[in-house]
């Protein structure tokens, strides 16, 4: 089978929708499918293209057996609303030629999409159709919803107008899949036929991503000791996490506390302003994005992992992080509402709290630290589900059998009292127990 994804993400970016762009591909070249990828040079998330790639542009070269293409896209050095918009409409403008070459000249069987960037997904499905390849389009984030729920776009006449165009956009796809049970009721919200929607989600490495001791080379170089507890958040450090929370809470608890330290590792735009909240506080401490060979010590050192969300970003999307902390087998505290999608999966391996709360968020935090039988227990049971829901092999076999017609693309099943428990990286039973 022949294969060509065109999404604005992709290796060697370390985090977010890079790194699932680049496992598909490299695990579906595995199975044998020849693979194309179409994308844009590296910039996430520091929103900076390095040298080396500014003059690799339309060329193609092979990355871990799949062949790559980038194109030059604008990058804002502050990304605003509107630069935002700017920056996607660059790729689009920029992928057209040589997703059409592709199509024509290679003739692919499936032609996927990735959102981010809806404004290149609607060329895929225009040239699929007038090539006879089988179009799917996979969304990571709803970026119209995101856009105005989180305030980087306000005007309602511009949100009504982006609906418009992202329904138009969704519903011109073969197949459209996202990573929640939860995302896959708003696709139906938005138009979208149950038959045409499945679940896929974020994967996680179970062999790579493991159970370790506390006892990290992390904790020797922030000079902490076996008795101190760490909360770590591992992840982008932008507007939509509500990391200003834990910076709070870390505050609060200096003084009563001092034995339970803060880390905050990876890099984004907002990354600068919390260092500047955190600062003089010793309790909290910054770390840059670590090398995937340090990753499973890096979650190893956390006594507990942190999710702050703002409630705006409620179902928008369920953060792919929470495999890598399920499969360490460490407890997490997570910011939801009851119902959503994040707060059914964390609960029984982990505390739900309301989102923007940082006083239920210091309590929890309390919790957890004040009882380790309980944080072996979230532990153990958030293992199991990593290796039950989030196994990365077991999810890509199952979107290959689907994209190549021997599976369900929509894992529908007549087991399911709903008729279409839409699920491709979930077990039937478990989505339909999801909100």
């Amino acid at each position: 089978m022949r294969v060509l994804l065109v999404g604005i993400n992709y290796a060697p970016d370390l985090i977010g929708v890079a790194k699932y762009n680049a496992e598909l591909c490299e695990s579906l070249a595995a199975e044998g499918h020849e693979v194309r990828v179409i994308t844009a040079p590296p910039y996430y998330p520091a929103w900076k293209i390095p040298p080396a790639f500014k003059s690799s542009y339309f060329r193609s070269r092979d990355f871990n057996g799949v062949r790559v293409t980038r194109t030059p896209i604008y990058v804002p050095g502050h990304p605003s609303g509107v630069r935002r918009l700017v920056h996607h409409a660059s790729f689009a403008l920029t992928s057209s030629a040589p997703v059409l070459l592709e199509a024509l000249s290679w003739r692919p069987d499936v032609m996927i999409a990735v959102a981010p960037s809806l404004m290149s997904a609607a060329f895929v499905s225009f040239v699929a159709r007038r090539v006879g390849a089988k179009s799917w389009l996979h969304v990571q984030d709803f970026e119209v919803d995101a856009a105005f729920d989180l305030g980087l776009l306000r005007n309602p006449s511009l949100r009504k107008w982006m609906l418009r165009i992202e329904a138009a956009i969704l519903k011109s796809f073969d197949n459209v899949s996202t990573i929640s049970q939860a995302m896959v009721e708003r696709l139906r919200i938005k138009g979208l036929r149950p038959d045409k929607t499945a679940e896929v989600r974020n994967w996680i490495d179970t062999t790579a991503i493991c159970p370790g001791p506390r006892a990290t080379k992390y904790r020797q170089q922030l000079n902490l000791a076996e008795s101190d507890i760490v909360g770590l958040y591992s992840g982008t450090m932008s507007n939509k996490q509500g990391l200003e929370l834990v910076i709070e809470a870390a505050i609060g608890l200096e003084r009563s506390h001092p034995h339970i330290h803060f880390i905050l590792a990876g890099e984004g735009p907002h990354k600068m302003r919390l260092e500047q909240l955190a600062a003089g506080h010793r309790n909290i401490h910054f770390l840059g994005l670590q090398p995937n060979d340090s990753f499973n010590q890096l979650m190893a050192t956390a006594d507990f992992h942190l999710i702050p969300q703002k409630a705006e970003a409620a179902d928008l999307v369920l953060p792919s992080k929470l495999g890598a902390i399920f499969a360490s087998a460490r407890p997490v505290i997570a910011m939801a509402e009851e119902g959503t999608g994040l707060a059914a999966e964390v609960t029984n391996a982990g505390l739900v709290i309301p989102p923007g709360d940082s006083s239920a968020l210091e309590l929890a935090i309390c919790q957890l630290s004040d009882a380790p039988a309980l944080r072996e227990h979230y532990g153990e049971e958030g293992r199991r589900r990593a290796l039950d829901r989030w196994d990365r092999r077991t999810i890509v076999h199952r979107w290959s059998e689907a994209m190549t017609g021997q599976g369900n693309a929509t894992g529908q099943t007549s087991a399911s009292p709903a008729g279409a428990a839409n699920d491709i990286g979930l077990p039937v039973e478990d989505a339909v127990r999801s909100p």
